[in-house]
């Protein structure tokens, strides 16, 4: 029992974990459905549990044409600011209902029908989301794909979802450069034996692209043929979309989120965790090919009927460290969330925060930081600088939504730096040892989820059922594991320090060190190799690569490293931020051959280590130590001995 025992927050939260399906068929309320559930929830396959069974609705008409119907219609729905190309756009709900219609008539006129798919590889444009919002529409299954991923990447997805069109753009916009895309699309489909029928491409004026006759159409052309397509109705547990992220083998895993629980649990957080009423501004500073941009740009804010920012631009440089703060103003924002990245570079640039001074922000009430962990020392710039509410929240692709939040909408509580606060609503989080025990509070161990999730949650990957119970649910039968280790105060609060497995976050961004090491070990020189991810203070982390080159290679390795950078950029993507890599002798292992990638990462990190018992030979250590003082890390001090 905690002080907060007897608070309105905990009494909500002990409600939705004894009584869940009373709990969310209320908070189903929000929602307009076509046809009400059988179930609310369906155990009868678990530890696959779905959500609302036998229900039907679309999701496409409850984020607009409900709005328009009731009174909304006059409204901002989409505001697109984009410093990069000098402009912007609004979308009032009638004008986006109405683009978004048009454009679903032009994915069906190109064939596309109920769960089918659509691959969206779009920069942070209006069309993006309204591509995404007309699949939803007529029960298309789009699956979007960052813009920055490079055209193997692009490939491994298109392979999987197997879309029956593609969606993109004649290229992106980064400060001061323009990045093709076609070449990309291009090469990828080139990739694959599953190819789309139909290319729909946005022509955007800085570059256009060239088009392949009876393959791809222009999005202007492919509109202007369309007529409106109306809502379809799909099952609660029909999949809304497929959302790749990178998995340990280096195959991207597609995550699914159903049309229903996602409904639910997206309406329900706006009001109860981010504390935003209909009508107001909310800005989620993120990309719509993260889980965020799902969640927060597009589906969240216009379920609920806020009006919603989308932002091409950066925190810094578009054009200076004021870049969010302008937005804030001109648009009146109320609630901001994006990711403790952004601010460690308004930070670096701006560290007395001279640029917020310079305007209004009196609508701007709480910002709200997640994607990874946000460090003290950000989270207390930030509040000073703004003398408002920081809300440090924690979630995943998997999850859809916040795992751990400080729920601003039923009680706030006090914020401890370092930690998200409590466990929100719905999530039955616990910490627990190897072999599935609870820990003491204040006591390491791995976080996991009591079965079943929230709504909201994810169901399954897509096309793999047995790699997801693989995944998520085999290691500590009855939780899903989410491969955070941290540990729970004796208050309730929470405390993600780290991930148990090699996905390391660069800017917000999940990555696989072992996709990095696939692509370096394809080196013709390169004998063997590690990546790990040692803290950053601006990107949270960064890829260093390890290079134990074949014998005989005597070539320069300043070479190598630059060949091995080249190739991760072209296979991953810049998105990686892969930059650095060194050439060392041999590699640390254990005497089964493990590479002890923790203490590597340790020792870039200059924190004091100890040498495993299990290590082949401890004198390698040093030899990292010196490898990575040599490319700017600092040197760390061994604690005596190896550790049993």
């Amino acid at each position: 029992m905690t002080a907060t025992d007897t608070s309105r927050f905990s009494e909500i939260y002990r409600r939705s974990l004894q009584q869940p399906e009373e709990f969310w068929a209320e908070a189903a309320a929000e929602i307009d459905w076509i046809k009400p559930w059988t179930r609310v929830l369906d155990d009868s396959r678990a530890p696959f549990y779905r959500w609302f069974a036998g229900a039907q609705l679309n999701t496409c008409y409850n984020a607009l044409d409900r709005h328009v119907d009731g009174g909304r219609a006059d409204q901002l729905a989409l505001i697109y600011d984009s410093p990069l190309t000098g402009s912007s756009t609004t979308y009032t709900y009638r004008e986006l209902r109405d683009a978004v219609a048009t454009f679903a008539g032009a994915l069906a006129d190109a064939g596309v029908q109920k769960g089918d798919r659509v691959i969206i590889y779009m920069p942070m444009v209006p069309e993006a989301a309204i591509s995404m919002l007309a699949c939803a529409r007529i029960g298309a299954i789009h699956s979007v794909v960052f813009g920055g991923f490079a055209a193997n990447e692009l490939a491994t997805r298109i392979e999987d979802a197997t879309p029956k069109v593609v969606v993109s753009a004649s290229c992106g916009i980064e400060p001061g450069r323009v990045i093709a895309y076609k070449p990309l699309l291009d090469a990828a489909i080139d990739l694959v034996e599953a190819k789309p029928d139909r290319c729909i491409i946005l022509q955007r004026p800085q570059l256009e692209a060239e088009l392949q006759p009876g393959r791809d159409i222009s999005w202007a052309d492919a509109i202007a043929a369309a007529e409106p397509a109306d809502c379809v109705p799909v099952e609660a547990t029909d999949p809304l979309y497929i959302l790749y992220t990178s998995g340990t083998t280096g195959e991207p895993k597609g995550i699914v989120r159903d049309n229903g629980g996602h409904a639910v649990a997206l309406k329900w957080s706006m009001k109860n965790i981010y504390d935003v009423n209909p009508g107001e501004v909310y800005w989620a500073a993120s990309d719509v090919g993260w889980v965020v941009g799902h969640s927060y740009i597009v589906y969240a804010p216009l379920l609920h009927g806020c009006t919603t920012i989308l932002f091409e631009g950066k925190p810094v440089g578009t054009p200076d460290p004021g870049a969010f703060w302008r937005v804030i103003e001109e648009h009146g924002v109320s609630t901001m969330f994006t990711a403790p990245t952004a601010f460690r570079a308004i930070r670096q640039q701006d560290p007395e925060g001279e640029h917020i001074a310079r305007y209004d922000l009196s609508k701007f009430r709480i910002l709200f930081l997640a994607g990874e962990r946000c460090d003290p020392e950000t989270l207390h710039w930030a509040e000073r600088k703004l003398s408002r509410p920081v809300i440090d929240h924690w979630w995943q692709t998997e999850t859809g939504w916040a795992i751990a939040a400080n729920c601003m909408g039923i009680e706030p509580m006090p914020v401890v730096a370092g930690s998200p606060t409590l466990p929100a609503p719905g999530w039955d989080l616990r910490a627990v040892d190897a072999e599935g025990n609870e820990v003491e509070p204040g006591q390491t161990g791995a976080l996991v989820v009591k079965l079943p999730m929230p709504p909201g949650a994810t169901p399954t990957l897509w096309n793999a059922d047995e790699r997801f119970r693989s995944t998520y649910l085999m290691s500590f039968p009855g939780y899903y594991q989410t491969a955070d280790a941290g540990f729970i105060d004796d208050k309730g609060y929470v405390f993600v320090m780290a991930r148990t497995d090699d996905i390391i976050n660069v800017a917000g961004h999940r990555l696989s060190t072992g996709a990095m090491e696939e692509v370096l070990a394809e080196h013709p020189d390169v004998a063997e190799c590690a990546v790990i991810g040692p803290a950053d203070e601006l990107k949270g982390q960064l890829p260093v690569g390890f290079l134990v080159l074949k014998a005989g290679v005597d070539r320069p390795h300043e070479e190598i490293v630059a060949e091995v950078v080249t190739m991760v950029r072209d296979r991953i993507g810049a998105v990686a931020a892969f930059k650095t890599a060194t050439v060392v002798e041999r590699l640390p292992k254990t005497r089964s051959g493990k590479i002890l990638r923790g203490t590597m990462r340790s020792i870039a990190d200059g924190k004091e280590y100890k040498a495993p018992g299990t290590i082949d030979d401890p004198a390698i250590l040093s030899e990292i130590d010196v490898a990575l003082h040599e490319i700017g890390y600092p040197q760390t001090a061994a604690a005596e001995g190896p550790s049993a």
